[in-house]
């Protein structure tokens, strides 16, 4: 009876050790998520804006519109996700996506056109993708956002491709 009693002990303490350790790993990899989240949202809000400046046509300047309202609602979201976590949240966008609107922002025109609505397709590709990976992951804050935002991503990029399949259909505006 003794030996079992051990055997329960050593293992319930170790189940107890390895709990923390994957829930922190866990944690961590929501808050990577979220970090990554907003700085996605400040990115497309900026680049929405851009659109609504720079757009040749009206499809990239309303597109642009639609970028720049629906990633500050879900940036209102990341944010309350953020601090349910308890975690400091990023105040601007990542440093690869700065240089992206610095570049965008040299464009104008078709060329822009061109380059903005590939970018957004390229982009929210991804960004689909990764929401639809951290939404499976259960009710966590970071799941639960993913669920939320994923149809709105879904729509933006329906929108570019679209947006993109007229420009190679038409040439033009």
């Amino acid at each position: 009876m003794w030996k079992n009693l051990v055997v329960s002990v050593a293992l319930l303490g170790a189940l107890s050790c390895a709990a923390p350790a994957a829930w922190a790993q866990q944690n961590k990899a929501g808050e990577q998520f979220m970090k990554k989240a907003i700085e996605g949202n400040l990115a497309e809000i900026e680049m929405g804006k851009l659109a609504q400046q720079k757009g040749n046509s009206d499809g990239v300047r309303s597109f642009g519109k639609q970028l720049e309202q629906d990633h500050a609602a879900a940036n209102e979201k990341a944010l309350a996700a953020a601090k349910e976590m308890g975690m400091t949240a990023p105040s601007e966008p990542s440093k690869k996506q700065k240089a992206m609107y610095d570049r965008m922002s040299k464009m104008s025109g078709e060329k822009f056109d061109r380059e903005f609505v590939k970018h957004m397709v390229d982009d929210h590709k991804k960004e689909v993708k990764e929401f639809q990976q951290e939404a499976k992951k259960g009710n966590a804050p970071p799941a639960r956002f993913a669920n939320d935002v994923l149809p709105d991503l879904q729509k933006h990029l329906d929108t570019a491709q679209s947006l993109q399949g007229k420009r190679s259909t038409t040439g033009s505006r």
